[in-house]
């Protein structure tokens, strides 16, 4: 995967933060989403939220099925309103919020033991449940290989050892993590 110029990632980032705030204050008018460079391209993405150095809200696509700058701008006002895990972001608590944007190689089976703390993300499915946890969630909260399987699969619905049955499929994956820079408040902690 490129890693994108500081210039591209500062756009999407101010994308992001403008999306949200225009979905927490639906009196100002939308602004026109990019389609041009970066903008264009297809890539998974979450948008990941904080506010005072705690989770606030994430929300992501896996598949890239649409431009970048529409991926994040509907991620971005999702992670603000749509988390079932929190309450919708008032306009209040704009100040406080720091973006982080985790783009996703394309996701591919991997065995456990080629797993590497820190540079994979995992995405468990079985039947018709699914859950993913993005690389920084296993090193911010110290988790070993088989740990970070046990909780993607719960992520999922699925019990904790459900990664080590044959009908389980195990993707892997590996992100482009950047955030802005200065925020009011602690320095955030992922947990998407």
């Amino acid at each position: 995967m490129l890693s994108l110029s500081e210039a591209d990632r500062q756009s999407l980032l101010e994308l992001a933060r403008r999306a949200v705030a225009e979905a927490v204050s639906p009196q100002k008018p939308a602004g026109p989403v990019p389609y041009s460079g970066v903008f264009a391209e297809k890539r998974g993405v979450f948008v990941t939220l904080h506010a005072r150095g705690r989770l606030r809200g994430c929300i992501g696509v896996i598949e890239a099925c649409e431009p970048l700058g529409e991926s994040i701008t509907r991620c971005a006002a999702g992670a603000a309103f749509e988390d079932p895990r929190f309450s919708p972001v008032s306009a209040v608590e704009l100040r406080e919020l720091h973006i982080e944007l985790s783009l996703l190689s394309p996701p591919e089976p991997i065995l456990p033991e080629n797993i590497e703390i820190g540079k994979h993300g995992l995405l468990i499915s079985q039947a018709a449940k699914r859950g993913l946890l993005l690389p920084q969630v296993a090193v911010q909260h110290k988790l070993s290989r088989e740990q970070f399987l046990e909780e993607t699969c719960r992520k999922a619905g699925l019990a904790a050892h459900a990664w080590q049955e044959p009908e389980t499929q195990i993707l892997g994956f590996t992100c482009e993590v950047f955030s802005e820079t200065s925020t009011i408040g602690d320095q955030p902690s992922s947990e998407a």
